[in-house]
């Protein structure tokens, strides 16, 4: 049973989350502030957090810092409506995914089931060696053991970065589009609306930097999407 860690101070809402996800299989503990949040999330093992932006004293944002100062355990963090920079700051510090609130419950429970499936490890022991490990140019990714090197330097990636990114090194030089990002790897379907995958590829390209010749490694392709360029395609793009 996977254990699920909700830090909120609504208490009717952890109520509601507790009565949805439990028939779901889930164990839940909840925490109504930041700072007992991330002294229960180190004391014990949890397979995901669902983190509020709005904490008494200790900010969602800064939570979810201190989380991954030292865990890349998944992150959906729930955010007010209408409220676009909490989405891309909660993005941008590292979170997996978000929802804004209100929501529906049943949406939330879809969200977790596609972040624990992205999140646990390849079970299927006939996949060949081969397609667990991607290199391209200066960049590594080896599935098995959830590392990507780039010149021999480990890379810190959140799962869903990690998984942008082997989609697009298995498609180096050819366009992934959005819709593809978001169903393989979000588990939804894409909305123009959601700026969600926009960040996660731009905190991929800050976090993996330029090509050694200083061209830019992933590249966007208006309204459609992105191309991770092998080492000596042109810059025509």
């Amino acid at each position: 049973m996977d254990r699920i860690l909700v830090i909120d101070d609504d208490i009717e809402l952890c109520e509601l989350l507790t009565e949805y996800l439990l028939p779901e299989g889930f164990d839940i503990q909840a925490v109504d502030n930041g700072e007992k949040g991330i002294e229960q999330l180190f004391s014990s093992e949890y397979a995901l957090v669902v983190l509020d932006v709005m904490l008494p004293n200790v900010n969602g944002f800064e939570v979810l810092r201190r989380i991954r100062s030292k865990s890349r355990i998944p992150v959906l963090m729930l955010t007010a409506r209408g409220t676009d920079v909490d989405r891309i700051v909660g993005l941008e510090i590292g979170a997996d995914d978000y929802l804004p609130k209100p929501f529906n419950p049943r949406e939330l429970v879809a969200r977790i089931h596609a972040i624990l499936r992205r999140a646990k490890p390849e079970t299927n022991e006939l996949i060949v060696e081969a397609h667990k490990r991607l290199l391209i140019g200066d960049v590594e990714l080896d599935k098995s053991t959830r590392v990507v090197r780039r010149s021999g330097e480990t890379v810190e990636l959140t799962t869903v970065e990690f998984y942008f990114l082997e989609l697009l090194l298995r498609s180096a030089g050819n366009v992934v589009t959005r819709e593809e990002l978001a169903k393989s790897v979000l588990g939804r379907d894409y909305s123009p609306f959601d700026r969600s995958i926009d960040m996660h590829v731009s905190n991929l390209r800050k976090k993996l930097g330029r090509q050694p010749d200083g061209i830019e490694r992933i590249k966007t392709i208006r309204s459609t999407g992105y191309i991770y360029l092998q080492p000596s395609e042109s810059k025509d793009y």
